[in-house]
C-alpha cells in the first residue's frame, strides 16, 4: 500500500510537472484536452481509489478520519477535473487541484492507522458522502474563483502573461464557475437536509459550530445564486461570496477536525 500510495503521489506531482512545462512551452491548447495528461490522471485516480477503499471501508462502516476525509474530497477533486477536462478543457485547475491530491494522499498514508469516527448506518454514509462531494464540487468553485480574481486583475491592469494567456475567455470562466456552483449548491441543500432527518439531533453541542457554519455558507452560497439569477451578479462580487462560502464550509467540517485530531491528540 506503501508504495503504491507513493506512486499515486509521484504521478499527481508528475501531472502537475506536466502542466507547468506545457504552459512554459506555451502548448497548454484551450479547446483540446491532452490526452497525456487525462491519461496519467485517470492512472493515479484508478490507484488513488483503490487506496480509499482499503482505508476508508472497515468491517464495522466508513472511517471517517481527517485525513480519509481530505484524500476523500481531493479524490471527487481530480474526478470532477478530469470530467470538466473532457468537456470543456480547463487544464489550468491542474495548477490547484493536483498538488492538493498529492499533499492528501501522503497525508493518508501517514495517517493511515488513525480512526476517529466509524459511520456505521447507512443513513450516516450517505449524509457524510453528500457532504464530501458538495466540498469537492464547492472547492472547485473555490479554486476557479482564484483563477478568476487573477484573471481579472492582469486584465483590468494590461498586462496578461503566459499563464493569464492560457486561461479560457473570461465569460466562459464565470460559466464554468456557476454551473459548478450550482451542482453543488444542491449536493449541499440534500447534504443538510440528511442531517436534518438521519441525525438525531443536528443542533447537539458538538453539532451545534458544524451545523450553524454549513448554513452559514448555504446562505453565502444561495444568496450568490440569487444575485446571478436577478441581478446578473459577476466579477468581484461572485468571486467574494465563493470564496466567503467555501471558507465557512471548510471551517464547518475541517476545521473542526484539524482542531479535534491533531491539535489536541497532540496536548
Amino acid at each position: 500500500m506503501l508504495i503504491l500510495g507513493i506512486i499515486t503521489g509521484l504521478c499527481y506531482l508528475a501531472c502537475t510537472v506536466w502542466l507547468i512545462a506545457n504552459l512554459y512551452n506555451k502548448k497548454i491548447i484551450q479547446n483540446k484536452p491532452n490526452k497525456g495528461i487525462l491519461g496519467l490522471t485517470f492512472l493515479a485516480l484508478s490507484a488513488h481509489a483503490f487506496i480509499l477503499y482499503s482505508t476508508l471501508i472497515t468491517p464495522l462502516g466508513l472511517n471517517i478520519s481527517f485525513a480519509n476525509s481530505f484524500s476523500l474530497v481531493a479524490w471527487f477533486m481530480v474526478f470532477l477535473y478530469l470530467i470538466v477536462e473532457i468537456r470543456k478543457p480547463a487544464e489550468t485547475l491542474g495548477f490547484f487541484i493536483f498538488p492538493i491530491a498529492c499533499i492528501a494522499i501522503f497525508l493518508q498514508l501517514y495517517q493511515s492507522d488513525t480512526v476517529t469516527l466509524i459511520a456505521r448506518s447507512f443513513e450516516l454514509q450517505l449524509h457524510i458522502l453528500l457532504s464530501l462531494l458538495a466540498y469537492g464540487l464547492l472547492a472547485i468553485a473555490a479554486v476557479q474563483s482564484i483563477l478568476l480574481l487573477i484573471q481579472t486583475h492582469y486584465l483590468k491592469n494590461k498586462h496578461p502573461g503566459g499563464f493569464i494567456r492560457s486561461l479560457p475567455p473570461l465569460q466562459s470562466m464565470e460559466t464554468l464557475l456557476f454551473q459548478v456552483i450550482q451542482i453543488g449548491f444542491i449536493l449541499l441543500t440534500l447534504a443538510l437536509l440528511s442531517g436534518l432527518i438521519f441525525l438525531d439531533n443536528i443542533f447537539a453541542q458538538h453539532l451545534l459550530h458544524k451545523t450553524v457554519l454549513s448554513m452559514i455558507a448555504w446562505l453565502l452560497f444561495a444568496i450568490l445564486l440569487w444575485g446571478r439569477w436577478h441581478f446578473g451578479w459577476r466579477g468581484k462580487k461572485a468571486i467574494n461570496f465563493t470564496l466567503g462560502g467555501f471558507i465557512f464550509l471548510m471551517l464547518s467540517y475541517f476545521g473542526t477536525k484539524i482542531v479535534l485530531e491533531i491539535i489536541l491528540d497532540k496536548v
